[in-house]
């Protein structure tokens, strides 16, 4: 069976790439904003170690999946938290774990339900592959392949702690 490396190191190598990429691309005040559950923890985390002014972000996408009516997910539906205008910004969205891309499809659309950002930066902490959609992290802190039988699953908020276990 495969490690997976401990959680809080994956963050630590997470958290440097998130910095350099910011800085590479000259942003300095990103719009924070997590994905529940997973993302937004890890969001909280690069929230205040960015030191970000504004205050962070959260989305609940449940209600956008594409897949939300076929009975296989069984969301706990949270409020969504978006504070000011998102418009011409730079959005750092951030999830946990990036598989099929539905997530990503589904906060992207909840995002621009709140306005236009400028761009939108996808920051994971693990890429297991098995994309559906064409969607790609613009930062990742871990890529590996998993057979369709297998997940990666991120526990927390405190301490984080990577799972790899059978689907669900």
């Amino acid at each position: 069976m495969m490690e997976l490396p401990p959680a809080a190191e994956l963050y630590q190598k997470f958290e440097a790439a998130v910095r350099e990429r910011l800085r590479a691309d000259g942003v300095d005040r990103p719009l924070v904003v997590g994905i529940h559950t997973g993302g937004a923890w890890l969001a909280k985390r690069l929230h205040r170690a960015l030191d970000v002014p504004e205050p962070l972000g959260t989305l609940d996408i449940s209600f956008y999946r594409d897949d939300f009516s076929t009975g296989s997910l069984h969301p706990q539906v949270r409020p969504s938290s978006l504070s000011g205008d998102i418009d011409g910004r730079t959005v750092l969205l951030v999830d946990d774990v990036l598989y099929s891309g539905r997530t990503v499809r589904a906060a992207m659309n909840e995002l621009f339900d709140y306005g236009r950002p400028e761009r939108v930066i996808l920051a994971v902490l693990v890429d297991r592959g098995g994309r559906e959609l064409p969607i790609a992290a613009d930062i990742c802190g871990l890529r590996l392949e998993l057979p369709p039988g297998q997940h990666v699953k991120l526990r927390g908020p405190d301490p984080l702690q990577l799972e790899l276990g059978a689907a669900c």
